[in-house]
């Protein structure tokens, strides 16, 4: 129970203090409508493994692969024989085509089996096309696969072998075609927010007209279309600029995310709790508001103010009762249910309790 302790305690160490928000560059949040990277997939064949390939008699795809094959390199094979090829692997290719790639350029791949071979070390692709949803060849891909991990031991360390079914071969594919796209159409160009905000997207509109003169505006809370010049070097040149302004994007709102199969537990500022009580198997967790006057000294010319905190008692049957007096966030509470012997499932049932009784004033997100 320490160690969860432990854990739940650094994770509320992640709190951002709620405050004036720092000032974002305009890369940070948003993309360029059009600048995208696009994914490309193949079917191949891994040759040249050490009797680690796929069992044949369970993989019949791959011998049909490797027929097929044989008869586009001119090798006429026997119907009806029984190959045998403990050496020979299936295996999906995987490529990222980056954003203005141009014919020749060089692409990292990876190598991954979709039979039952036992390792793809020490093997070697076979000249693979690479399809983009289109189903357009725009790479072609052959090389050595590097099986990251599987080394032996070297001066001293060990590495510890993981995964051997998944490989990588970098610069092991050549863009063939590009995709066809420019930055923006005609005399405009669309930034794109990452998250979806109105008050981000206004900020940012701001930000560009008093850099740039009376050129954006708003389409809607993510889109945001900027006059751009025509030129192209020109437009580079600016798009260079807009990258680098300063944002100051809106204050994130309070949110509290529960992972229910480790039990871990993030805020990303300090959440308040309103009163509540909540009763949960052998616990009770009970926040009562307690409004607090604070009386000025003699003639410090101040006035009596009236603060609201939070009395948090928590109670188990075991008799352990854990009182955080003057508290009224969530860290409090999770660090004082751990302390009485809350599991991660008490964890999760209580804050979801807590929300549904509108006490939990932050975004609960189960993941």
């Amino acid at each position: 129970m320490t160690n969860l302790f432990q854990r739940f305690f650094l994770c509320a160490l992640l709190l951002l203090a709620a405050g004036i928000a720092q000032a974002d560059k305009v890369r940070d949040i948003a993309s360029i409508a059009g600048v995208r990277p696009n994914q490309l997939v193949g079917y191949g064949l891994v040759v040249g493994l050490d009797g680690s390939g796929d069992q044949t008699t369970q993989t019949p795809f791959t011998v049909q692969s490797v027929i097929n094959m044989l008869n586009n390199l001119g090798v006429q094979v026997p119907t009806g024989g029984n190959l045998q090829l403990k050496n020979v692997a299936a295996v999906t290719v995987t490529a990222n085509l980056a954003a203005f790639s141009r014919p020749g350029q060089p692409l990292d791949v990876t190598v991954s089996s979709i039979g039952n071979a036992k390792s793809l070390r020490g093997g070697t692709l076979v000249l693979t096309p690479l399809k983009g949803v289109d189903g357009q060849i725009y790479a072609m891909a052959q090389g050595n696969v590097v099986v990251a991990g599987a080394g032996a031991s070297a001066g001293g360390s060990s590495t510890q072998v993981n995964q051997l079914a998944t490989g990588r071969i970098p610069d092991g594919a050549t863009v063939e075609r590009s995709v066809p796209g420019g930055v923006g159409q005609g005399d405009f160009v669309q930034l794109e927010l990452l998250h979806t905000d109105f008050t981000t997207a206004s900020n940012l509109v701001t930000a560009i007209n008093s850099q740039f003169g009376p050129i954006a505006s708003a389409q809607d809370g993510r889109v945001i279309q900027v006059r751009a010049p025509e030129d192209s070097n020109q437009r580079v040149a600016f798009l260079s600029r807009l990258e680098g302004l300063d944002v100051t994007p809106a204050e994130v709102a309070a949110k509290v995310i529960i992972n229910a199969r480790t039990g871990s537990i993030v805020m990303n500022q300090t959440v308040q709790v309103d009163p509540c009580a909540v009763a949960h198997g052998n616990l009770t967790v009970t926040i009562a508001a307690m409004n607090t006057v604070v009386q000025p000294q003699p003639l410090a010319g101040g006035r009596t103010a009236r603060v609201q905190n939070a009395d948090i008692q928590i109670e188990a049957d075991k008799g352990n009762i854990v009182r955080l007096p003057k508290a009224s966030n969530l860290r409090d509470v999770v660090r004082a249910l751990n302390a009485v012997g809350a599991t991660p499932q008490d964890l999760l049932a209580i804050l979801q309790a807590m929300k549904a009784a509108g006490s939990l004033k932050a975004d609960l997100e189960v993941i």
